[in-house]
């Protein structure tokens, strides 16, 4: 036997039995680099090819790929062995410890009373109905007749994006009333929800954003009969049927006759007040009829609306609006 040919015999029989006695990866990767890296035995009997008589170069050649391909499908065997030895060594699973349970999610409260708020006027007839947060003087002050000189329209108290072009953010959501009317004829009943910005002082009882939701009722002979009876119907379906409600003169742009609403519940009693205004609400005045195309001979109906905050903090017994912007975990988990 040639000397290459037992010099790559002694190759294959060494590196095979140092695999197998390969007690961990960590030597099995010493094993490789020894035979089958750059600078190892079987790369070094490659380089030697070319020195060889040309009759030999074949036979050794074809000895030389055998052993670096018995040499390798030896590596990776016994690499597979340690690694799964390694997994069944390694740290069990415990099956006995408690489990993680994943955080869930919750509605905030003021969706939660947005949801029952609205779900008592669908019950009553009402669809709802939705508009943009940036609105523009028309909608949101000129087609309620709301005058030029109005102290709403000022800078100190709305917040314009573009004076000069009259846009802004809304201070009520009663711009979607007119953009109903606008899209359809009487009759019109629709409860709408929604966010309000105005130029308030921030303290215990106001915001500069708020929740607000409206109400409008247009039909033919709709009566302030059917908006107190209404009215009345609904605070006591949310508050409870000892909830008392009072309604004063008043006055809005919009409306015409206008009142406020008070209201008297045990949950207010139990705090030691006996009234709180809680919403505005009248007949839609016929001015607004006209912006809209409505003919007021034919058609009546009536407008509220309310701050879901407010109402909330009486379901809630809460004192300050501000804690519901705060984003306390320690507050929201509570409802």
């Amino acid at each position: 036997m040639s000397k290459p040919r037992q010099q790559l015999e002694t190759i294959k029989r060494d590196g095979l039995a140092e695999m197998a006695a390969a007690a961990d990866l960590a030597a099995l990767d010493a094993v490789r680099v020894k035979y089958l890296g750059r600078k190892g035995a079987v790369r070094a009997a490659f380089d030697l090819l070319p020195t060889l008589p040309k009759e030999e170069r074949p036979a050794i050649g074809a000895l030389a790929n055998e052993v670096n391909q018995v040499l390798t499908a030896a590596l990776e065997e016994r690499k597979q062995a340690l690694e799964g030895a390694a997994r069944r060594s390694g740290p069990k699973l415990d099956l006995t410890l408690p489990g993680r349970a994943p955080a869930i999610g919750r509605q905030h409260p003021l969706t939660q009373v947005t949801d029952q708020i609205v779900r008592i006027f669908q019950r009553m007839g009402f669809a709802v109905a939705d508009g943009p947060d940036i609105e523009t003087e028309y909608y949101n002050f000129d087609a309620l007749n709301t005058p030029a000189d109005h102290p709403a329209r000022d800078i100190q108290d709305t917040f314009y994006i573009q004076k000069d072009q009259g846009v802004l953010l809304r201070t009520h959501t009663s711009p979607v009333q007119v953009h109903v009317m606008e899209k359809q004829q009487p009759p019109v009943r629709v409860v709408v929800p929604g966010r309000c910005y105005r130029r308030d002082e921030i303290d215990a009882t106001h915001h500069a954003n708020f929740q607000q939701v409206e109400g409008l009722y247009v039909d033919r002979n709709v009566s302030v009969a059917n908006l107190k009876g209404d009215c009345e119907f609904f605070f006591k379906q949310l508050l409870g049927p000892q909830t008392r409600v009072r309604f004063r003169p008043h006055f809005f742009p919009f409306t015409e006759p206008s009142f406020e609403i008070d209201l008297n519940s045990p949950t207010l009693r139990a705090r030691g007040k006996e009234w709180l205004e809680i919403a505005g609400c009248g007949m839609v005045n016929p001015r607004v009829f006209e912006y809209v195309g409505y003919d007021a001979e034919q058609w009546t109906g009536y407008a509220f609306g309310m701050g879901i905050e407010r109402i909330a903090m009486i379901l809630y017994g809460i004192d300050d609006i501000r804690l519901f912007y705060e984003n306390d975990l320690r507050f929201l988990r509570q409802f």
